[in-house]
């Protein structure tokens, strides 16, 4: 069995990120979405391991003693954090796993996981990032304007990326990124391993 590869993805909040990543899962089952550690609340609906894995904050201490993360991170004051074990095991299991991290935690992940491949998804536009922020209905002026500027500053990170991916029209991003996968299984060492026996059939003399 071919090991899966390790992708991580990133976007400024309102680049339609999740809703790419849930369709292009739900389309190919060789694809899964890491889970994350995390010790805030879980809220109604919400379910342990499918989610989040919800920990309270010392069971999060003790897996940083243990350097048991890929990558983590404090927002506000919860902490998250994506277990390397876990990435491993599904790496080893032929899936291909998404990171669905910020720019930060990305930079952490490439330390300790040189072979992956990384993707940056930008909405079309200033104008059309605002009103995707304005038109959740959810948030005051003053914190739409706050999530500007930290999109602003995400965005500032795209070129730390292999892949860039426009999500103007969603079919045609998720077509993108879906094409993005497929290349990735047709390199020649992916190709190779799942194919040596007919190389070497081929090849006999």
């Amino acid at each position: 069995m071919s090991q899966g590869l390790l992708y991580i993805i990133s976007a400024p909040s309102g680049a339609g990120k999740t809703s790419l990543v849930d369709a292009l899962v739900s389309s190919d089952p060789s694809i899964t979405v890491s889970i994350s550690h995390t010790t805030r609340t879980q809220r109604p609906g919400e379910e342990d391991g499918v989610n989040y894995h919800f920990i309270n904050r010392p069971a999060f201490q003790e897996m940083i003693d243990q350097d048991a993360f890929l990558e983590k991170a404090q927002v506000f004051d919860n902490f998250y954090g994506t277990a390397r074990s876990s990435v491993e095991a599904q790496l080893d299991a032929g899936q291909d796993v998404i990171l669905e991290i910020d720019w930060q935690g990305a930079r952490q992940v490439r330390e300790l996981m040189p072979r992956h491949i990384s993707i940056f998804i930008l909405p079309p536009s200033r104008t059309a990032l605002r009103e995707r922020l304005t038109g959740r209905g959810q948030d005051s002026e003053e914190v739409i304007n706050r999530r500007m500027r930290d999109a602003i500053s995400e965005t500032s990170h795209y070129n730390e990326y292999d892949y860039l991916v426009i999500n103007d029209d969603f079919d045609t991003a998720l077509q993108d990124l879906a094409t993005i996968f497929r290349a990735q299984r047709l390199r020649l060492a992916p190709q190779t391993r799942q194919h040596q026996a007919l190389i070497d059939d081929l090849l006999q003399d």
